[in-house]
């Protein structure tokens, strides 16, 4: 396979090759070496003698810092729009604590990712030489690192969105800035919303005032100037170097393989300690690149440099996400395989080049049909741009699109609102908890009322609403808005002690709150296979997932443990610390303990407590319906239950790849249906009650 980039009109990249069958690269000697760029003297980041100080003067921020505050004291809202690398992020919150702008008061900065949010607190603390928890401090999902003295609080937007439903007024905070607006996630959208409410009813109370700082590198200026009613916008100039931006010469069919024999040339055409960041999808496809990096860097010659690997995904436990922040060695190089949670706030020394293929994972809801697709599909031009200027933080760079310049013209704009293509039932929950009708909410863009629509239906078939039509929430709807969960695995945890399996749901839903625990190398796949075995039960995904992290538990040695059964130890880890965070809730909401021991049954019928909506049948042509919807669809390959076909299953979510797949899926007994959601199974009859 080939392939080609170019850069402007007739300037061809050196091609390079790649024997796909034997990952074995070939590359012609005589092809021109790219030319060494020098270090800017600028870089923001420098090891040695230079002080914190004198890095935060260099920042672009700092020489309009009195200008800025003015602006800001002034207003009571305002848009910042600054440049990747301006020093908005940890400067600004800095800026207003310095002159007490926050007085008895917090300022509080959202960010739509929880490693952003830890990253720039660290930075900040360490600026303001103060340790991380005290002045400054970080919130985010089963994490908090704050106390009583903490003026400066990052935190994800999700979490002040929980912070609101305890406190709609959001009182302990005088200043919030939302930053990385631009990103528009579902909580960023309801934030919006809430926050000026907020300011709003503060001030109609004649309460503290609330300002609010909007910040992002780039934005729909005049729809978010309208919807904060006409507020003043401030731009700030940032220091972004310049980036050669080289495009693929043709449409590649593997965008994985094509990012992969990228990377290798870069490898062998620039020198070391100029790192690499490969934006590419998930999980499962970052895991096997870096299994190929490090195979195939083992055969490379001892004249080029030492390869570094670090993955880099939203479910990464907080200390694996910190690791690509890390110095590169000298005489090394790093290469950074992320999804698109590198694609802004954060900053990673040392990439010279971006490795963009141009796709990304995204979860689309269907009201229809009531199923949540997460599919693989091209990025927008905004994300494209913004992958880019990660090249440039530092010094120039260069990014290689694995698309054509012809692809990247037919990418749409902008990427549509979360808002407008999730399910909305956990929002709608949220805001029912705030006493907040979704259809009347004040969103910047309206979701469909059909989505809407579709998640008061859902929270009535759950049991958290009285009725579509008067949504008051019910009190096991009030102990469901408690957990930062989808309201189905909420559900299925308050459930439990009807069902004695308190301790395995704890478990089996923090699993599911985490990424795959199965790691299957290329290599040695007929070996994980043989060691997975050992785990499976005929029951399904769910209680083979169980036996897992039952023996997890019970090893010392679980690295050794996890490597030796092809399994992944930071995932198992990370929902070990999630049930942790998750028996605490339940505690405090008054659920007794209880383990239903090796009656595993009890497990499956109390997943159906929170998922009867996600029941798929067997047909008489052998091909499976969903109940919900009539939507054919078939299980997983990954599945423990793949091939074997029972009549009835349970699923966690649907994936499409071609064709529907069901993932994470469980045999269940027809008459549970009807023993456990009769009211449903009236309105949804399964073929064997048919027969």
């Amino acid at each position: 396979m080939e392939s080609k980039y170019s850069l402007g009109a007739g300037k061809v990249f050196p091609k390079f090759q790649m024997n796909k069958s034997t990952n074995h690269i070939n590359f012609n000697n005589n092809l021109p070496k790219k030319p060494r760029l020098d270090q800017s003297p600028a870089r923001v980041v420098q090891s040695g003698t230079e002080t914190l100080l004198q890095q935060r003067k260099s920042l672009p921020v700092y020489s309009v810092r009195n200008r800025l505050l003015t602006e800001i004291q002034k207003h009571s809202t305002v848009i910042l729009i600054g440049e990747t690398g301006s020093g908005k992020t940890t400067q600004i919150p800095q800026f207003m604590h310095e002159i007490r702008l926050e007085k008895d008061g917090k300022i509080g900065v959202t960010q739509p990712r929880r490693v952003a949010a830890i990253t720039l607190s660290q930075r900040v603390a360490q600026e303001m030489s103060t340790e991380l928890g005290a002045i400054v401090g970080y919130t985010v999902r089963f994490e908090d690192v704050t106390s009583e003295c903490t003026k400066l609080k990052y935190l994800t937007d999700g979490m002040l969105l929980r912070e609101a439903m305890l406190d709609n007024l959001l009182m302990s905070y005088n200043i919030i800035v939302l930053d990385e607006a631009h990103e528009r996630t579902v909580h960023t959208d309801v934030l919006f919303g809430i926050v000026k409410q907020a300011q709003t009813l503060r001030k109609e109370r004649q309460m503290k005032p609330l300002k609010i700082v909007v910040m992002s590198a780039t934005m729909d200026v005049d729809h978010f100037c309208d919807y904060f009613g006409g507020v003043p916008v401030i731009y700030l100039e940032g220091r972004q170097y310049p980036v050669q931006v080289l495009h693929a010469k043709q449409t590649q069919d593997d965008y994985v393989f094509s990012s992969l024999v990228t990377i290798f040339q870069i490898h062998r055409e620039t020198p070391a300690n100029q790192d690499i960041l490969v934006f590419l999808t998930g999980q499962e496809e970052i895991e096997a690149m870096a299994h190929s990096i490090r195979s195939i860097a083992k055969e490379l010659d001892s004249k080029y440099p030492s390869l570094k690997v670090y993955p880099m995904y939203s479910s990464l436990p907080s200390h694996q996400q910190l690791d690509v922040f890390r110095p590169t060695p000298q005489g090394m190089r790093k290469v950074i395989l992320s999804t698109n949670i590198a694609e802004t706030s954060v900053t990673i020394t040392g990439i010279k080049h971006v490795v963009d293929s141009g796709m990304v994972k995204v979860r689309t809801h269907h009201p229809g049909t009531g199923m949540d697709l997460l599919k693989v599909q091209r990025i927008s031009q905004a994300q494209a741009w913004q992958r880019t200027g990660r090249a440039g933080r530092e010094s120039a760079g260069f990014c290689y699109r694995v698309y054509t310049r012809q692809e990247f013209d037919s990418m749409l704009k902008n990427s549509i609102p979360e808002i407008q293509r999730c399910n909305l039932t956990s929002v709608v929950l949220q805001l029912l908890a705030l006493g907040i009708d979704a259809l009347s909410f004040d969103f910047m863009d309206m979701p469909p009322k059909e989505s809407v629509n579709a998640a008061l239906q859902q929270l009535k078939q759950l049991g958290a609403i009285e009725s579509v039509e008067c949504t008051k929430l019910t009190k096991l709807g009030n102990q469901m808005a408690l957990f930062p969960l989808d309201p189905r695995f909420s559900k299925i945890l308050l459930s439990a002690q009807d069902y004695c399996c308190l301790e395995e749901i704890l478990s089996l839903v923090a699993l599911l709150s985490s990424e795959s625990v199965f790691v299957t190398p290329p290599t040695k796949r007929e070996q994980a296979v043989a060691a997975h075995q050992k785990f499976v039960s005929t029951a399904g995904d769910h209680i083979t997932l169980l036996s897992i992290f039952r023996q997890f538990n019970t090893v010392a040695q679980k690295k050794q443990w996890c490597h030796e059964n092809f399994l992944n130890a930071r995932n198992l880890q990370y929902a070990s610390d999630v049930r942790t965070q998750l028996a605490e809730l339940c505690q405090s909401c008054k659920i007794p303990p209880s383990s239903c021991g090796q009656n595993l049954d009890q497990v499956r019928k109390c997943l159906i407590t929170g998922l009867f909506m996600n029941v798929a049948e067997l047909q008489r042509e052998k091909q499976y319906l969903t109940v919900e919807s009539r939507q054919a669809v078939a299980i997983h390959p990954s599945s423990v239950l793949f091939g074997s076909q029972p009549h009835c299953v349970l699923f966690t979510e649907v994936v499409q790849t071609g064709r529907c797949f069901l993932r994470q899926v469980s045999q269940i007994d027809p008459e549970w249906l009807r023993e456990i959601v009769p009211e449903y199974m009236r309105q949804h009859r399964l073929l064997s009650c048919v027969t």
